[in-house]
């Protein structure tokens, strides 16, 4: 990007902040909240979830204990729009997704700080405990205007507790499950006046389990994990409060005689400056680190199949501002830089980003029935052209009990290293190689030298040429109706993305295998509707229905097929013809319907209550196999629609000690991979898990 429109874009800022401080009036302090839903992850300030223009999910305390998770993949794949899917590459995991878009474009955060370790594109949500948390919230659709990079489809915060008593408070538990899986931890939260602290630990070990028992190994390999952290809370004086975390997480997994360890490590320093009535400024220094050492060995002859050792640093500083002219009309600026590193076996040598950015955002009621939050982020980066993303909402209460809203917003994802400087051959698979944007030329150039190319499928002169980001802009309509007990929301979505980078062939070599690279290519887009509702049936029985309609296309795909370039062939007559939009499923991994069903049923005078969930998923396809590019109702690779029901039973003796049973799958199902060779057995799920947990506060 030029200097001369960097500069357009600064003025921009500036004059933006000039306007909205034209506003200003002198007798109004910044609000400050106590209630029992507030959310700070939409608009990086203190807002009631029930006020916001925009979609929202929040996962409270009380529903985590009672229902008896211990991680946070566990709770998300019960939320309305949410799924734990798992990623059809090979090593990719499990990610999270949101109203269609896949976990690359959605972004995690600990108290509003990112998580890295991404080796594979997937987040793993599983070694994030939370036995010590407050509340989770999950903002929907495009948030890089306040976040950045990977807020492309959404954002997922885990708000930490905050102690309050100055007594020492705190709790021990040990969960056992299924497949030989312990869970123990312990927490200790204490408030003295000006000081607080917490401490969180935590253990996780499991035998693993197999979904595929007529091969060798098993899917999950047994593993054992720690998870350490500490918060502490220092008020230095009455406008000037102090926190500081740190997390420590270490895992290692049972794969003899291959190893494969894993280490996460964050560090956040947060000073809080209440300058004025009126205004608040935060200084934030963060940093974290995420290391994995895994070597793949042959266990026949012990040699070495592949050496993927991952280290990823990330140091970030940030200032926010936060100025309130009047009640409910507050203006928040940010400026912040960036630097990122990444060393790795699978790269030539150590890389890094570094990027400076600053967002705006003004909030505010023009009406006394109408909310406004406008706002946009410009970042700069050394790798990749700059961005600009505005997002605008907007919420007008119809009346007491109705009221719409809607946003429009832009989002984007850098590149990441592995699309930049991969630099891999897969030995154990045939050979293949896989060459990032940034070293393709030089990887091809050695290929050549050592006469290990037989052709090139890309013109030599486009061999290097930048990625752009990746980048979409989301709709959200909705409409809600609250009176008493009753509550319904519904939300019209549609997600528009350009420029997704996706594979490419760079050449053929000579041992019949490919060269891939990466290109921007597709356009996909993901659009539908989701209802939540919840009803306080009686004082001590609630319950909670949400349902989720999805459709996910890529353009490209859908004009070949308007073109007539697309065939399928009838499996019973072998008759070819070509396909119409009716015969299109959609992209992989994607539920056409999605239900979740709750009920929560307290009984007071046993000082007990039980809980059930169930959650209903239909069929997505996995891969396209008949060979014409995509996924259609021909193809035989797609998952039988399947139910899971989740049930859990609470009883407290003593005010102190907590008994919790429960099971994971009730139903025990199993399902069939329809990816499985022909005479073998391939699970989808492992089955029912029983587990029992006491816990005992203190």
């Amino acid at each position: 990007m030029s200097l001369n429109k960097n500069k357009r874009l600064l003025i921009f800022y500036f004059f933006l902040s000039a306007l909205v401080f034209a506003q200003t009036e002198e007798t109004d302090s910044i609000i400050r909240q106590d209630l029992d839903e507030v959310v700070v992850t939409a608009t990086r300030t203190v807002r009631q979830l029930s006020s916001l223009p925009l979609p929202v999910t929040l996962i409270s305390k009380k529903q985590l204990q009672e229902t008896g998770v211990t991680r946070l993949n566990e709770i998300l794949n019960e939320q309305t729009g949410i799924i734990m899917t798992p990623d059809v590459t090979i090593g990719g995991g499990e990610g999270v997704q949101i109203q269609g878009i896949a976990s690359d474009y959605v972004l995690v955060l600990i108290d509003g700080v990112p998580v890295v370790g991404r080796s594979s594109g997937n987040l793993d949500l599983s070694r994030l405990a939370i036995g010590n948390i407050k509340q989770v919230e999950i903002v929907k659709g495009p948030s890089s205007s306040l976040f950045g990079s990977e807020a492309l489809g959404g954002v997922i915060n885990i708000i930490t507790e905050k102690p309050t008593s100055d007594k020492i408070r705190g709790q021990a538990s040990h969960r056992v499950a299924s497949f030989n899986n312990q869970n123990s931890n312990v927490s200790i939260q204490q408030r003295i006046e000006k000081v607080g602290f917490s401490f969180f630990a935590d253990r996780l070990s499991t035998d693993g389990y197999d979904l595929a028992p007529s091969q060798d190994g098993q899917t999950v390999n047994p593993f054992y994990n720690y998870t350490f952290s500490g918060r502490l809370f220092f008020d230095i004086a009455e406008n000037l409060n102090l926190f500081a975390s740190g997390r420590y997480f270490s895992q290692e997994f049972e794969v003899s005689p291959s190893t494969s360890e894993e280490e996460d490590l964050n560090a956040l320093l947060r000073i809080d400056h209440t300058a004025s009535r009126k205004t608040n400024l935060q200084y934030e220094f963060y940093y974290t680190n995420y290391r994995t050492d895994e070597q793949t060995l042959d266990p026949i002859n012990n040699d070495l199949l592949l050496d993927n050792n991952f280290d990823q640093k990330l140091f970030r500083p940030e200032i926010r501002f936060n100025h309130s002219f009047k009640p409910n009309n507050t203006l928040t600026l940010g400026v912040g830089y960036n630097f990122e590193s990444l060393n790795r076996s699978l790269f030539a040598e150590q890389v890094s980003f570094d990027s400076q950015y600053v967002f705006t955002q003004y909030d505010f009621r023009p009406f006394d029935n109408l909310n406004v939050i406008a706002g946009a982020r410009f970042d700069n980066h050394s790798e990749y052209n700059s961005q600009l993303s505005p997002k605008i909402s907007a919420k007008y209460d119809l009346g007491k009990y109705f009221s719409i809203k809607g946003s429009v917003g832009s989002g984007f994802k850098a590149p990441d290293f592995r699309q930049l400087y991969l630099d891999f051959t897969n030995v154990s698979a045939g050979g293949y190689s896989v060459l990032g944007k940034e070293v393709e030329a030089q990887g091809i150039r050695r290929l050549q030298d050592n006469n290990e190319i037989a052709s090139l499928a890309v013109d030599p002169s486009d061999l290097g040429d930048q990625l752009d980001a990746e980048s979409s802009i989301g709709y959200n309509l909705g409409l809600s109706f609250k009176k008493g007990e009753f509550s319904t929301e519904l939300n019209l979505f549609r997600n528009d993305f350009k420029n997704l980078i996706d594979t490419q062939i760079l050449a053929a070599k000579t041992n019949g295998q490919n060269v891939f690279g990466y290109i921007n290519r597709e356009r996909v887009y993901t659009q539908g509707l989701e209802i939540d509702t919840r009803y306080q049936l009686w004082e001590h029985l609630r319950i909670s229905l949400g349902y989720q309609l999805l459709y996910a296309y890529d353009k490209d795909k859908e004009e070949a097929i308007d073109n007539g370039e697309v065939f399928g062939r009838d499996p019973e007559t072998l008759e070819t013809f070509r396909l119409s939009r009716l015969d299109y499923f959609g992209l992989v991994n994607r539920s056409r319907h999605m239900f979740n069903f709750k009920v929560f049923y307290e009984v007071p005078k046993w000082n007990a209550n039980a809980n059930l969930r169930v959650n209903y998923r239909s069929r997505f396809g996995l891969t396209d196999r008949n060979g014409n590019g995509l996924l259609d109702d021909l193809d035989d690779s797609f998952v039988s629609g399947y139910a899971l029901v989740n049930l859990t039973l609470n009883k407290t003796f003593f005010d102190r000690y907590s008994l919790q049973l429960g099971a994971i799958n009730l139903l025990d199902f199993k399902g069939e991979n329809p990816l499985a060779l022909s005479g073998t057995e391939v699970l989808v799920n492992p089955g029912i898990q029983l587990f029992t947990r006491l816990n005992i506060q203190f």
